[in-house]
């Protein structure tokens, strides 16, 4: 999604501090890095509660800078970052993050993981474009995707890597996911794929989410309430293979663009599956030309329960179907004036209890490097209600 904003940013104007906040709090860390299954004990989320943010400062590791954090898991006392580059090397991070009721503790990027393919050579160039991560503890492996990139001809992947990094699995994906070269009538947008990964709540496979609606499908989000939905497919571990999907609608783009620009779009950035066919979803609007950065970001609660499985349905234009139902969670907007800044906010995971039973959720941004513009490596985390 990143790559084709590129020529809208010259209008953009430099509207944020990328200084860092680290709250004082209390000695005693309200974290509890007991092992735990992130949905099973908790299957009721009423709302959220903001806690704090942490902007993670300029840094590298081995002489490779940091950033480009598209997507975040939290397992096992442990953190995993994806990073979202498809210039060698393709890396996750490892991190310690400790955060009380409160306040962040500290954050603490301590390990790079470079990608390699079956062989365990290093990628190259261009052949992979991560998004999203997760661990999973039956298998003891890493999850990731890839949005391709489509432009080059390259599919949208699901990967397995062991925790060195090492490729162990491509999985196989429905055949209209594929990259289309020859025409522009169907297939995949280009910066548009699997942006969302999710491990099944019953632990039987995985969830890919895309981005934005397949050509076929219907049209990007507008500022005008348009039929854009996007498909979220289940893909079984065992057999490697989809074995359902539902359709989600997306929300009209939430800002006109300003200065003369005219770049806006919303889509769908991270899920989690929290109870059986129950979801958290992760949208984000970005509207060119405004002064704080054009992002608009939501958390919705959505039930797949009665969602009709569109695995075989070739088009969702004027097709027959029942979409998931989804219901506003929170809006970050809510909290704007707390933040630094509601910056490219493209991962979400369940992170660790708080010291009175609560579980929590952290969100990360994507600062791309700031290839395009100032921007930040944001967290922020939020206390779930039940």
């Amino acid at each position: 999604m990143i790559q084709m904003l590129k020529n809208f940013f010259l209008f953009v104007l430099v509207f944020c501090s990328c200084s860092s906040t680290n709250n004082d709090s209390e000695t005693n860390i309200d974290t509890d890095p007991t092992p735990t299954t992130p949905v099973n004990e908790q299957s009721t989320i009423s709302s959220l509660e903001y806690i704090d943010e942490y902007i993670i400062p300029d840094q590298e590791i081995g002489g490779v800078p940091i950033g480009g954090f598209s997507g975040i898991d939290y397992q096992n006392g442990k953190w995993y970052i994806i990073c979202d580059t498809s210039t060698p090397p393709i890396r996750y991070y490892e991190a310690d993050i400790t955060y009380d009721k409160d306040a962040f503790m500290n954050v603490d990027i301590t390990k790079m993981i470079e990608i390699k393919d079956e062989s365990g050579s290093p990628l190259t160039q261009n052949i992979v474009d991560p998004e999203a991560i997760r661990l999973d503890n039956r298998t003891g492996t890493i999850l990731y995707t890839s949005e391709g990139p489509v432009s080059n001809g390259i599919d949208p992947a699901l990967f397995e890597v062991s925790l060195t990094g090492t490729q162990i699995k491509k999985f196989t994906l429905p055949d209209n996911f594929k990259a289309n070269t020859i025409d522009d009538t169907s297939g995949p947008r280009n910066n548009g794929t699997l942006e969302g990964l999710s491990l099944g709540f019953e632990q039987k496979g995985y969830w890919i989410s895309f981005e934005l609606p397949l050509i076929e499908d219907g049209p990007e989000p507008t500022t005008t309430d348009t039929q854009s939905p996007v498909r979220i497919t289940f893909i079984n571990k065992t057999s490697g293979l989809a074995e359902r999907q539902f359709a989600y609608e997306l929300d009209p783009v939430a800002r006109e663009p300003l200065l003369g620009t005219t770049f806006a779009v919303n889509g769908l950035v991270e899920i989690l599956e929290y109870d059986t066919n129950m979801f958290l979803t992760l949208e984000r609007s970005f509207s060119s030309g405004h002064l704080d950065g054009g992002n608009t970001v939501k958390i919705y609660k959505v039930d797949a329960t009665n969602a009709t499985n569109t695995l075989s349905v070739d088009s969702l234009i004027e097709a027959n179907y029942v979409s998931a139902k989804k219901t506003l969670l929170f809006d970050f907007d809510t909290i704007r004036n707390q933040l630094t800044n509601i910056d490219n906010i493209e991962g979400i995971t369940f992170g660790p209890k708080l010291k009175d039973g609560s579980r929590t959720i952290v969100v990360i941004s994507d600062n791309n490097f700031k290839a395009f513009f100032p921007q930040i490596n944001q967290l922020i985390v939020l206390k779930i209600i039940p």
